[in-house]
């Protein structure tokens, strides 16, 4: 392992700080991201800026987001020199609220201006990449530059193909969270999406941190997988014992995740 992806952003508690002590300290790149974690509403910090404004002063007033999102891009991340690569937005199963649409949309604008790629935390279950595209495509955003995270969340082959023959690449990046799927469920889905000719579609992860404040310590105990050898140790030989060959995992594994960052074009 050479990177580690970490698209910790505002609202997921990120302190870019303590990321660069760490960076000192390993033999890894860490690539940061900017955007903002919400299902529902914005923070509050950007109820009274921005677009909130519109009514009260009786015009278009620009996204504040938009240029937090720039500036973390080109000139560093509150205060520090550490520049963010991509972007990350989320939509989960309570869908495209007014808040998750108002990030969305000003992570779409960044993205436009910067070029840097965009990942969005989706709810497969609810089909919610479909409301991502909506919005994405009404702001122009080339589907070849998102990763639509959580994907491997489902079985479902012919609306995971969808997504990929509109372009998008999907994240099978929750290896190892087998609390409402199987280790088997993943993994059988990126072999049949393989089969199908999508191994150019998609990246494998696991979503593992070294910490995290969300679960009770007990449930760790019952999530034996979740660790960032998972994909090397488990994953890769059930992949490959099931039809899916060395060139088809090279190309997720390390294809995809370079035309994915080196694609920074603005257009």
């Amino acid at each position: 392992m050479q990177t580690i992806v970490d698209p910790t952003v505002i609202g997921l508690g990120r302190y870019i700080p303590r990321i660069a002590r760490i960076a000192e300290q390993v033999d890894l790149n860490i690539v940061v991201a900017t955007g903002c974690y919400t299902y529902d509403d914005v923070p509050f910090y950007f109820h009274y800026r921005g677009p909130a404004l519109n009514q009260a002063v009786g015009a278009q007033v620009p996204e504040v987001m938009v240029d937090m999102f720039v500036k973390d891009i080109e000139q560093g991340i509150a205060g520090t020199q550490v520049r963010a690569a991509f972007l990350k937005c989320a939509i989960d199963h309570q869908g495209m609220t007014a808040g998750v649409e108002r990030v969305m949309r000003a992570v779409a604008k960044a993205h436009r201006q910067t070029g840097v790629p965009i990942t969005i935390h989706t709810h497969p279950g609810s089909q919610q990449g479909l409301q991502a595209h909506r919005v994405l495509t009404e702001e122009g955003v080339d589907p070849r530059r998102v990763v639509l995270g959580h994907s491997g969340d489902s079985s479902d082959a012919e609306h995971l193909s969808d997504l990929a023959e509109k372009g998008y690449i999907l994240g099978m990046d929750r290896f190892g969270i087998n609390l409402e799927t199987t280790f088997e469920a993943r993994a059988d889905i990126v072999v049949e999406m393989c089969r199908r000719g999508f191994a150019e579609s998609m990246v494998l992860s696991q979503d593992a941190s070294c910490y995290i404040d969300w679960l009770d310590p007990g449930v760790m105990a019952m999530l034996p997988q979740w660790h960032y050898q998972h994909i090397h140790q488990e994953v890769l030989p059930y992949l490959l014992e099931h039809g899916v060959s060395q060139q088809q995992i090279e190309q997720m594994l390390v294809g995809n995740p370079r035309r994915y960052f080196e694609n920074v074009d603005t257009y």
